[in-house]
């Protein structure tokens, strides 16, 4: 798994997902993808912070948890697309097909027992 590609046009950047069609509709969140090949996540705007990604407090209420940092893959699908893909600690898989051209994208989130197609725009931050 050494090999895993991670494409110069997400690695190192900040990119805020918003979603228009999905489970997340009218949310955003802000993916960091770091040079290591890990990434995490958070809820933009939005009440509660997000499972996942997030910052935790321990069963305790202790002091919080550093964000999640799951692995990450991006590679090149044709000329300004992206096919970016992570699978967080939860057992969720976040599949998303990003166009650089026209800011939209288009993926599948699924988990052990489900499948939800996903759309929205994103935005580079960084």
């Amino acid at each position: 798994m050494a090999d895993i590609p991670r494409a110069s046009a997400v690695r190192g950047k900040t990119i805020r997902y918003v979603w228009t069609e999905g489970p997340t509709k009218g949310k955003t969140y802000e993916h960091v993808f770091h040079e290591d090949g890990t990434v995490e996540w958070h809820e933009i705007g939005g009440g509660a912070p997000s499972a996942g990604g997030s910052a935790k407090s321990d069963a305790s209420g202790g002091s919080p948890h550093a964000p999640e940092r799951a692995p990450y893959a991006a590679m090149e699908a044709a000329k300004n697309v992206y096919a970016v893909s992570y699978l967080a600690t939860s057992g969720y898989t976040l599949t998303v097909v990003l166009d650089f051209t026209t800011s939209r994208m288009v993926g599948i989130a699924s988990g052990g027992t489900t499948w939800v197609p996903v759309q929205g725009r994103f935005e580079v931050m960084t």
